[in-house]
């Protein structure tokens, strides 16, 4: 089996990575490591450093290809404010072009990462896959029209795709010091960081909004069960399908809190119906969030005190953050 990972240096991208080398899949990571780290790479993975619109670097890897996994993505809602441009052309143009490259191959799959950030404030919770996307963000947008793009293309050129709604990942490797979006990582991320560099946790607001809270090795099963579904065109939420307040995530790590002013085209509340992937993929989420948040400690604790210092070292990589 060959699969290409799209910013396989990534947060996500590195544990799907991981995952397939562990089952002994033959793994080409496709990342231009703007966002990525070359120390979250696998060493038994092949890296073509490229820029997933340079589809001529990287292009000639499709051939015997079972799988493509689309994690390659410029995040977060508040830069996308700030660089729309940008953010559409890699987002969206980036994945045309992937979907273009894929065409005519006879990959088996083609798995699209989107996001829960397309329901916006939806007043359906649980949210299940039918509702209808409220765009609060440029980056909402453009996730649900990459979405819409593989799904629609799927269907013309017959790409067997599915699309993966994440909602709040967290995990090993989800705060990097040297990503220019950093301040604006998964706020388990920031939190972790922050308790361990001893300072008050910045809780946004008033700390109410709630959020469906994911671990990323959950994620990676998700990619990997949806690639090897028979089924195709399909959408899924990938989530706990419960919630925390995000003052309640802070409290797991540490009592040393303070507030700071809300971000604004951001979501009150997310919680995910997961139904559907249950039924269809059989999957469901193992982990939950303060046995998710008990490992990440744990994790540090372990690591040697010189690789502790998260603003001069990455997340340690280790069989152990292969695993969790």
């Amino acid at each position: 089996m060959k699969a290409i990972v799209t910013g396989g240096a990534g947060f996500i991208g590195s544990h799907v990575v991981d995952l397939l080398v562990s089952d002994g899949v033959d793994v080409v990571i496709v990342d231009n490591l703007s966002t990525g780290q070359e120390a979250y790479l696998n060493p038994k993975a092949k890296l073509v450093r490229a820029d997933i619109r340079q589809t001529d670097a990287w292009k000639h890897e499709v051939k015997d290809c079972d799988y493509f996994f689309h994690l390659a993505a410029l995040p977060r809602i508040q830069p996308s404010f700030d660089e729309p441009v940008e953010h559409e052309d890699v987002n969206v143009i980036g994945t045309i072009r992937c979907l273009e490259a894929v065409k005519g191959s006879g990959i088996k799959k083609f798995v699209y990462s989107s996001s829960s950030a397309i329901y916006g404030n939806t007043e359906r919770i649980p949210t299940p896959e039918d509702t209808p996307p409220q765009l609060l963000n440029p980056y909402a947008l453009e996730k649900y029209a990459g979405e819409q793009y593989a799904l629609i293309l799927g269907e013309r050129f017959a790409i067997p795709v599915i699309a993966l709604r994440y909602f709040n990942v967290y995990g090993p490797r989800s705060f990097n010091p040297k990503n220019p979006f950093n301040a604006y990582s998964s706020v388990i991320g920031i939190f972790n960081d922050q308790c361990r560099r001893g300072v008050p946790l910045t809780v946004t607001g008033d700390g109410s909004q709630r959020r469906d809270c994911i671990h990323v090795t959950d994620v990676a099963r998700a990619n990997y069960a949806a690639a090897r579904s028979t089924l195709a065109l399909r959408s899924y939420n990938v989530g706990c399908g419960n919630n925390y307040s995000v003052q309640e995530v802070a409290e797991l790590f540490s009592p040393n809190i303070t507030h700071i002013a809300e971000r604004k085209g951001e979501a009150r509340v997310t919680v995910a119906d997961v139904s559907r992937i249950a039924d269809e993929l059989n999957w469901k989420a193992s982990i939950d969030l303060p046995e998710g948040v008990r490992l990440m400690k744990q994790l540090w604790q372990a690591a040697p005190p010189s690789r502790r210092d998260t603003a001069a070292a990455p997340e340690p990589r280790s069989e152990a953050n292969a695993s969790l």
